[in-house]
């Protein structure tokens, strides 16, 4: 729970009024994670029983989320690894960051027992899954093909490149690590191997030298 209360918008020094709401927020995420802790399958989380958990009333949790599946897919944000600043200074640079995000996801999905339960629970409840694709994957998703774009225009790929089907072979090998081969290695230095790699084939022709 530690990570999850370091991460929430209610430390520091908050505007007034926030305090409340922002403790009643982290109150219900925690409850979830206990829950789950406790071995409960999402289908069983019902949100009396989380408002019960939470110490907080059931319109207290309607207020913030329209459903469970939205709650969960927050939840299910909390405890992953927030996503990156990009630091701009390069496509490459860009790519290395949104891939050391997925390679870091993967570790941690690795070492939580509830992340691993959470992420097979989801995929067996279509519209929990549909929440977390709208709300999660596909931003990612659009933020990594903005990056191929504009290393594109800026002269970082060649013209031809399929945008789209380049985005898959970026986040590809990744993917297979950390999804479909569960315990596979995640070594450092991972996601600029793959960048890396990809990117000799992939300059204008003439512009062979990394960009870092």
């Amino acid at each position: 729970m530690n990570r999850l209360a370091a991460s929430s918008p209610g430390h520091g020094a908050p505007a007034r009024g926030r305090p409340r709401s922002e403790a009643v927020e982290r109150a219900i995420i925690e409850g979830v994670m206990r829950l789950l802790e406790d071995g409960v399958p999402l289908a069983e989380l019902s949100i009396e029983r989380i408002a019960r958990t939470a110490g907080v009333g059931k319109a207290a949790i309607y207020r913030r989320w329209p459903g469970k599946e939205e709650l969960f897919v927050d939840v299910v944000r909390a405890a992953e690894p927030p996503d990156p600043e990009l630091p701009g200074t390069s496509m490459r640079d860009d790519l290395v960051a949104l891939l050391e995000q997925l390679r870091r996801r993967g570790l941690m999905a690795q070492s939580s027992a509830i992340l691993l339960n959470v992420y097979a629970q989801m995929k067996s409840s279509p519209k929990i899954w549909a929440a977390y694709r709208a709300s999660v994957i596909e931003p990612r998703r659009r933020a990594q093909l903005e990056v191929l774009r504009r290393g594109r225009r800026d002269g970082e790929l060649r013209e031809d490149v399929d945008i789209e089907l380049l985005n898959d072979l970026f986040i590809g090998p990744m993917l297979l690590r950390t999804i479909m081969r569960p315990g596979a290695e995640l070594p450092e230095g991972l996601a600029e191997e793959i960048v890396d790699r990809l990117l000799e084939g992939l300059r204008p022709a003439g512009d062979d030298a990394p960009r870092r």
